[in-house]
């Protein structure tokens, strides 16, 4: 059922997405790298969330395709600029060289500069949405992904290179890290599609544990996944001294850890009143994911 979600959404929203920057008057060098990392983009499981929840409340998919591509775009700008040698200093990206190994250190930090702030002008045009809506989206992305939000988790994972944290102080970590686009995805559904609040509120704690299992997945395939799957070296965490939910709790540890968090994301579930069953899926694919 997810994949032929996934096949119906990615391709129409990928093409969307592209010609948003095609279209700008944007220095070819600049256009280029931008382009480039929103290419190589995976499954696209921020936005497929994001349509995943519209479609649940009722709406078409196509009514958050902006939103959608503003997410997308703040977090290849926080994948480019990960991947540069002043933090996680990576060759590879989703199996493609990084960006700043094609066009220079210079140009990848501008395109993810470019993708950041392009990322709130795509809102902002958006004639689907009225004013407050807008308003209340570029308050919720600002804050998801700003000083307080992933750019802090982005912190708060260099600090912790070289030193051991406890397990509630990487969960810390990666709910800003990790969580809060995550998190956006279904807040931005909710604001769209008008849900209550407190329909908001329990989306918002679904979207918490599907966050935290997405990462704790993405530490078990660091130790056991494939490179040409994950895109990436297998090991490359635990090399670079990072702390992973593998490293602190073991492997075994760490999938009993990813296990909770499924159960407890699908209880949230459970108390809505609304047909879930796409939302499950997505659930147990985070689980079961091999890239």
């Amino acid at each position: 059922m997810l994949r032929q979600y996934i096949k119906t959404h990615k391709e129409p929203f990928d093409s969307y997405m592209m010609e948003l920057i095609e279209k700008e008057l944007i220095p070819k060098t600049l256009k280029q790298s931008m382009l480039y990392s929103l290419s190589v983009g995976g499954k696209r499981l921020r936005p497929i969330i994001l349509f995943a929840v519209l479609e649940t409340l009722g709406l078409d998919a196509t009514k958050g395709y902006s939103t959608a591509a503003a997410l997308e775009m703040i977090h290849t700008y926080s994948l480019i600029h990960d991947d540069l040698p002043a933090m996680d200093d990576d060759d590879l990206r989703r199996g493609k060289p990084t960006n700043h190994r094609v066009f220079g250190e210079a140009i990848a930090i501008l395109a993810g500069d470019a993708l950041l702030t392009h990322a709130f002008r795509l809102i902002c045009q958006d004639e689907e949405l009225n004013e407050k809506q807008k308003l209340r989206l570029i308050d919720c992305l600002s804050e998801a992904a700003g000083p307080t939000g992933m750019v802090a988790g982005q912190v708060l994972d260099m600090e912790a290179e070289q030193k051991e944290l406890t397990l509630s102080q990487l969960k810390e970590v990666h709910l800003h890290k990790t969580g809060r686009l995550i998190e956006f995805s279904v807040i931005a559904a909710g604001i769209i599609a008008n849900a209550s609040e407190p329909l908001i509120q329990d989306l918002k704690q679904f979207s918490r544990h599907i966050g935290l299992a997405f990462q704790i997945k993405d530490d078990i395939l660091d130790v056991e996944g494939e490179r040409d799957l994950i895109g990436k070296d297998v090991g490359s965490d635990l090399e670079n001294g990072k702390n992973t939910y593998v490293s602190l709790a073991t492997l075994a540890g760490a999938k009993q850890l990813l296990n909770e968090e499924i159960e407890t994301a699908l209880s949230y579930l459970n108390k809505i009143s609304f047909d879930t069953t796409l939302l499950a899926s997505i659930t147990c694919y985070i689980k079961d994911r091999q890239s």
